[in-house]
């Protein structure tokens, strides 16, 4: 059983940064990696997602150019680099595995989840 913890989370001003982690309970080679969000009252989205080499990464339109997703293979630990926050950036972060493969953007493909860090961005 995999298990996953994010942190990182926080309350932030409008334009500013902030990075998630996420740590893996295993080694997740050959696990693609990704990082999903839900605001309240809405559906979970994808945000970002990297192969289990880290060599390759695909973004939401919506984040493209202001937050990148790496990896740190051996120390299992998957990363989100957050710039430029808006306010509708803010939801519930989630980390999650796919032990299939890596790129899809559906969260139903993925197997195993974190618990979620809250991330706040202020006006």
């Amino acid at each position: 059983q995999v298990q996953l913890v994010e942190s990182g989370g926080g309350l932030v001003q409008a334009g500013g940064s902030l990075r998630l982690s996420c740590t893996a309970s295993i080694r997740m080679n050959g696990y693609g990696m990704a990082w999903f969000r839900q605001a309240p009252g809405e559906e979970r989205e994808f945000v970002a997602c990297i192969s289990w080499s880290g060599r390759a990464s695909y973004y939401a339109d919506s984040v493209q150019g202001r937050f990148t997703i790496s990896r740190d293979v051996p120390r299992n630990m998957v990363y989100l680099q957050m710039n430029d926050l808006k306010p509708g950036d803010t939801a519930i972060y989630y980390c999650a595995a796919d032990t299939t493969t890596w790129g899809r953007k559906e969260a139903q493909n993925y197997d195993f989840w974190g618990q979620g860090t809250q991330v706040t961005v202020s006006s």
